[in-house]
């Protein structure tokens, strides 16, 4: 079965069960802040989950690109991609637990025609939060699934949320296909990472809500909020071994093949799916930078490069890898055609930035062997700070310092290296957590205002600037807002201050905000504007700020504009080529 015929029959098999099937989202979430990327199907869906109308009702279903970078070092396994696709349904206060286990089990067994005994479940074990989910267990026994394939785990296993610090949240229950590959023990079970048990579906039960003293309350709005992956779930049912060995694969590892000299499976694993996740984050005019999705994209081509040392690759080859990504998912992605001359020269121009950038490091290098070897003792061992020094500031790969050390026959001090480097991802995860806390998930009378703001501030921009300027993107924490659109040059003093100014004349009239549900093809009637108009549905929500703006959006918003007291742009400054970024707040 091929990755498109899958996502086929999973969308109709849903389509049947009464689901309406709305689009794919964009890949950088939209008004949340939570996350750097879309890491699963229910991003979008956050608003809805938490209470919003969806013009589309209460049971959807999609395919869903996503991107997981907290997986990266798990990356090179058998079943770990960065970039990979999410089929998922959900039920917004319809259906629940017996519904959603008896249907995911049918389409697992009788439309794809896996055997009951190649399956294993988990489920929540209860802790002093929630009890046993006895519920699933026993539905669970009802489909056939005898007790000893069916695991009780705590909340690291088997709980979903909440997406903030406080809200909608619960038990999940996890799929396994039980591979040929001998188990790791006697004891060996889902939760092992030998690879014996491969997770391709996830039911998550919203049937809690967690309070701001950290108690967590029945929901009145139960959810169901399902993920199946669509890479691995092709490959069990084609007989593979791994997620690269599906058919989407082969021609980019052949290609891979005829440039290297060296064979290393991993390495070329980690280059395939880096240039793919690549590919794919530049499709949405994300470019290399330094900071956030920019800095992410940045990292998966450089480490792509690193990794191509390990083959023997020491002249450029993103682009002849891209090409044939472009080739072998083409079916699947018709969309990635669109921008192929783009996301090839950005490819190229960061190989070339990052063998600059390497000569650069090469210097500094032979400037620190050189103190070395002039001040070293007999047992002294080579800086793992230095080395990490030149890894992090200059992407100088570890191996490359280990080589040129290994020549003057001088060891590396390994392990104050990795202590350096588990520090540093412990302080970028920290700096993240902080930085893309709250968030529109949140539902704060902050993050709603400031949602508000951006409705208005699109508009002023438009009107300053001209009809030119559309969103690119945006990004709410508790704090600020951060609004990204297409203009070519850098604003003015005196366009910032009529911004500030026409956006804070609405707040003073205190204008209505209004939701109605119309089709699309209404809302371009009545020149609402559309941000993500790929996303849409049949229906879509329409929200207008009196008379002053009108735009399509899933909510939610203040009732009226008074609510926002007054607003100043704190900074204004270039993305990209053409793409301008706006922080302000509310006050």
């Amino acid at each position: 079965m091929t990755e498109l015929e899958l996502r086929n029959k999973f969308l109709e098999y849903f389509r049947k069960k009464k689901h309406a099937i709305i689009a794919p989202a964009s890949l950088i979430p939209e008004n949340d802040s939570s996350v750097l990327f879309t890491t699963a199907g229910m991003h979008p869906l956050v608003p809805y989950l938490l209470g919003e109308i969806h013009p589309e009702g209460k049971r959807l279903a999609n395919f869903q690109k996503c991107i997981r970078t907290g997986d990266i070092d798990e990356v090179g396994d058998d079943w770990h991609l960065t970039f990979f696709e999410m089929l998922g349904n959900w039920s917004l206060g319809d259906y629940f637990k017996s519904e959603s286990i008896k249907w995911s089990y049918e389409f697992l067994t009788k439309e794809l025609g896996i055997p009951n005994e190649k399956l294993a479940i988990t489920v929540f074990k209860g802790n002093d939060d929630a009890p046993f989910d006895k519920e699933s267990f026993e539905l669970w026994k009802d489909q056939g699934i005898s007790e000893d394939k069916i695991y009780m785990y705590g909340k690291s296993e088997n709980w979903w949320g909440p997406a903030g610090i406080t809200g909608p949240c619960g038990p999940d229950t996890e799929i396994f296909y039980i591979t040929n590959r001998n188990p790791c023990s006697k004891d060996c079970q889902p939760s092992c990472n030998c690879g014996k048990y491969n997770e391709i579906w996830n039911n998550v039960f919203m049937e809690y809500n967690k309070i701001s003293n950290g108690d967590y309350e029945p929901l009145s709005q139960k959810n169901v909020d399902t993920g199946m992956g669509l890479e691995r779930t092709v490959a069990i049912l084609n007989g593979r071994n791994s997620v690269y060995d599906i058919d989407l694969f082969k021609p980019v590892f052949q290609k891979l093949r005829q440039l290297s000299s060296i064979t290393d499976l991993v390495a070329e694993r980690v280059v395939i799916d880096h240039v793919r996740s690549a590919c794919f984050l530049l499709l949405e005019d994300i470019v290399p930078s330094n900071v956030d999705q920019g800095y992410v994209l940045r990292r998966l081509i450089r480490r792509a490069i690193r990794q191509a040392r390990k083959l023997g690759i020491n002249t450029k080859f993103t682009q002849d890898i891209a090409n044939a990504i472009f080739e072998s998912h083409i079916e699947l992605y018709p969309e990635i055609s669109k921008k192929k001359e783009f996301i090839l020269t950005e490819m190229q121009n960061e190989e070339e930035k990052f063998a600059r950038t390497l000569q650069k490091g090469l210097k500094v290098f032979e400037k620190e062997l050189e103190i070395f070897k002039n001040s070293k003792k007999k047992e002294d061992k080579f800086s793992g700070k230095a080395a990490f020094y030149l890894y992090q500031t200059y992407g100088f790969p570890i191996e490359m310092i280990e080589e040129e050390l290994k020549d003057n026959d001088i060891e590396l001090n390994r392990k104050q290296f990795d202590t350096e480097s588990k520090n540093h991802q412990k302080l970028s995860r920290n700096g993240a957590k902080k930085k893309f806390a709250g968030g529109l998930a949140d539902h704060s009378d902050e993050t709603i205002k400031l949602h508000t703001a951006t409705h208005l501030l699109h508009q002023a921009l438009r009107l300053v600037l001209g009809e030119h300027v559309m969103q690119k993107g945006s990004n709410i924490t508790t704090e600020r807002l951060r609004f990204d659109f297409t203009h070519p040059q850098k604003l003015t003093p005196d366009e910032i201050i009529k911004v500030e100014t026409l956006v804070n004349e609405q707040i003073q009239r205190a204008l209505p905000v209004t939701v109605t549900e119309i089709t699309v093809e209404e809302a371009k009637r009545k020149n609402a504007i559309g941000l993500f108009e790929k996303k849409y549905g049949t229906k879509v929500k329409v929200y207008k700020v009196g008379d002053f703006s009108i735009e399509i959006c899933g909510g939610p918003h203040v009732s009226t504009t008074k609510e926002l007291n007054s607003f100043r742009i704190i900074k204004e400054q270039a993305v990209s080529a053409g793409i301008r970024r706006i922080k302000a707040k509310v006050q």
